[in-house]
């Protein structure tokens, strides 16, 4: 049988067992969520923070994933142990371990509570507006075959991908580096779950120093400000410093209405492959 791409079939768990506070997961991750033939990061916290929300039992949703990444797996079954830590009104608290041969892969630790309402917000410093119209430019190539991140990024079987990458060419030295990206789910509504995803879905911005290697994530912390309408989201990266060791980017997410609906910071190591 042919592994499906949907996102939605990515983010199926099956619980195996329940120890007190710790509830157990099974869970495939296939090929079409990695990046060169490990897998995807945001995938894996999309799927702790399903976890996560499986393990309460109510109607909250995750707010805040912090994960720490210990080793990236291949494609194939993962285990996933959901620990509560506290189940309150406003907000439950949820320790989530990744595992795949009884090896830790990531470490997430998941805020659930309630994202904001479709109210406008008290003050709105959003910078995606000005930078991104709601949907893609047609000058913007989807990742296809053919494209320069084809044979890297395989997650473009279940997400539509544009990036425009003009401001993380080396030569350009167009000041600040930055990545703009047009992406939604194919053959289904994006949902919080896939804004998490988006909040790791760059190129790494040493892209912009030559340095285009394995960039492996070592800390990622998203916040999910609100469930995203049916429609392009426009992720927008950035970062402050690349250092000689290690790098952060920042990501907003915004969807078609023009509201946040998820921001995340990580800090990487910086790749030692040159660019070619």
């Amino acid at each position: 049988m042919t592994a499906s791409p949907l996102f939605s079939h990515a983010m199926t768990l099956r619980a195996s067992s329940s120890d007190g506070a710790a509830v157990h997961f099974q869970g495939e991750l296939n090929q079409h969520w990695t990046i060169g033939s490990k897998i995807h990061g945001g995938v894996m916290m999309a799927l702790c923070a399903k976890a996560a929300r499986l393990a309460v039992e109510d109607t909250a949703e995750p707010v805040v994933v912090s994960a720490n990444f210990l080793r990236a797996p291949d494609p194939g079954p993962v285990e996933l142990v959901a620990t509560i830590c506290k189940r309150g009104r406003t907000v439950s608290l949820v320790d989530v371990e990744l595992t795949q041969g009884g090896r830790v892969a990531v470490r997430a630790a998941v805020t659930l509570g309630a994202p904001e309402h479709h109210n406008a917000p008290l003050l709105d410093a959003n910078p995606v507006l000005a930078l991104m119209s709601p949907e893609p430019p047609s000058d913007i190539a989807p990742i296809e075959p053919g494209h320069v991140l084809a044979d890297v990024n395989h997650l473009a079987a279940g997400c539509d991908i544009r990036p425009d990458l003009s401001r993380l060419r080396p030569a350009d030295h167009q000041g600040a580096p930055r990545t703009r990206i047009w992406v939604r789910p194919r053959d289904e509504a994006p949902d919080l779950l896939f804004a998490l995803l988006c909040g790791d879905i760059s190129a790494p911005v040493t892209f912009a120093v030559g340095l285009r290697g394995w960039a492996p994530t070592v800390q990622l912390t998203a916040y999910l400000r609100s469930r995203p309408a049916d429609g392009w989201l426009r992720v927008l990266s950035t970062t402050t410093t690349i250092g000689q060791d290690w790098f952060d980017q920042d990501y907003v997410i915004v969807d078609c209405e023009d509201r946040v609906v998820a921001q995340s910071r990580q800090l990487a190591l910086v790749p030692a492959k040159d660019w070619e």
